[in-house]
């Protein structure tokens, strides 16, 4: 697909509006955009929900600065979302970086949370900086298309082996909901198969005894704000590495998901409020709230609706959701987290087969060139490897480039392979 047929294609195809992303919310709001968009909130409510709850446990965090830190990312990420979607009228799904929380677990251990928290904020004002001053937009339309889409289907095909996973694991709740998706898609057109298949699961999940509330330490408490203290060392442990991860990881797998889908990404304004929601969020104690990979990527895809311009309703229907579970997060937790692992994969995988398949069609097709890039760039972006605390996602761009750079022909801003942005980086 060439850069015209994409910019023709968009979805994106008027001005920003906020006006005109109300008045067409209505007609966004279908079937498929309340399933696609549920399903994005349980998976960004669940196993991610535990990881902040393990950073907090080791950084031995009271009941009341948990709550806060839930809520503050869960709010502020749904307000991100609503914003996105009905300014630009595209899937922008706002949450929080999953890699982020991750990386908090250990960092959490040797920084004092008074100290993190100033550091959220520093890393929120980085962000916003890096947007304003326009440097986002321009790397993304200098990278080529191919390598970004490697990228995509190499960080987000985890979706797909977990699904395989999934139902070797619990056949009879995970191999339910893939008979039940297949027969779905096959059968009745009026369904969404993600949707059939989350409900079959639900019920197999209930029959045989897979739904137990969660052991985790919270209970229904008020939020516990917490005084910032901005130090150096807080910078260099948690605002760089966590800067980068939601710059090189989460905007980018967002701005690569709906490239694949024929939207034109508005890359320097996702990079400014995914910086705003860094700094307000940490305000509350929160690590960030900004543009989420995954949750765009289910929220884009065909599953969320056949007509494009319709699809930004499942990024509503996510942040509606998003937006009650941060108000009651503490006693909301135990009950989320009592859906089985195996059925979240399996639904995730599902919902991620469109995305995928268009990855790898776009990152390996010979009419753009830099297969060997895009090969280096899936297969780093596969991997687990993390340096300086940056994980694989952003190194896949950085190898896939540089290998292409030296193997292949060069690159520029107007290669044939270029990331197609350039008409949407407002």
């Amino acid at each position: 697909m060439t850069e015209q047929q994409i910019t023709s294609d968009s979805a994106m195809a008027g001005e920003p509006s906020f006006r005109k992303g109300m008045g067409a919310l209505r007609g966004a709001l279908t079937l498929k955009a309340f399933s696609a968009g549920t399903v994005a909130a349980i998976f960004g409510c669940t196993g991610p929900a535990l990881i902040i709850i393990n950073a907090a446990d080791a950084g031995r965090l009271s009941g009341g600065q948990t709550v806060a830190w839930l809520m503050s990312v869960y709010i502020f990420g749904a307000m991100i979302s609503l914003i996105m979607a009905l300014r630009y009228r595209q899937p922008i799904t706002g949450a929080y970086s999953i890699p982020g929380a991750a990386i908090l677990v250990g960092a959490l251990g040797t920084v004092n949370f008074n100290e993190a928290v100033g550091a959220f904020i520093m890393s929120g004002v980085l962000i916003l900086a890096l947007g304003l001053s326009g440097v986002i937009g321009r790397i993304m339309r200098w990278l080529p298309m191919p390598i970004v889409m490697a990228m995509i289907a190499g960080a987000l095909i985890r979706f797909g082996t977990g699904a395989v996973d999934a139902v070797a694991n619990a056949p009879a709740v995970a191999g339910s909901a893939v008979l039940a998706y297949l027969l779905a898609a096959r059968l009745l057109r009026s369904v969404p198969p993600v949707l059939a298949a989350l409900v079959v699961g639900l019920v197999a999940a209930l029959v045989f005894g897979m739904l137990q509330p969660a052991d985790v330490p919270l209970a229904f408490t008020g939020p516990e704000l917490t005084a910032p203290a901005f130090t150096l060392d807080g910078f260099l442990a948690i605002s760089l590495p966590l800067s980068l991860l939601i710059i090189g990881a989460e905007n980018a797998q967002a701005t690569g998901v709906l490239m694949a889908e024929g939207y034109r990404p508005p890359v320097n304004a996702m990079t400014i409020i995914s910086g705003i929601g860094g700094i307000l969020a940490g305000l509350f104690g929160g690590h960030n709230a900004n543009i989420a990979g995954p949750m765009t990527a289910i929220c884009s895809s065909e599953e969320a609706g056949d007509d494009k311009e319709k699809r930004f309703g499942a990024t509503i229907v996510n942040a509606a959701l998003f937006g009650v579970f941060g108000l009651v997060a503490g006693a909301a937790v135990p009950f989320v987290l009592a859906l089985p692992k195996p059925l979240i994969m399996v639904v995730g995988g599902l919902a991620m087969i469109s995305v995928l398949l268009l990855a790898f069609q776009q990152a390996f097709s010979r009419e753009f060139g830099h297969q060997t890039g895009a090969f280096v760039a899936l297969v780093v972006a596969m991997s687990n490897m993390t340096l300086f605390g940056i994980s694989a996602p952003f190194w896949a761009l950085v190898f896939g480039v540089l290998v292409s750079l030296v193997l292949e022909r060069p690159t520029g801003p107007r290669g044939k392979g270029q990331s197609p942005v350039a008409t949407g980086t407002r």
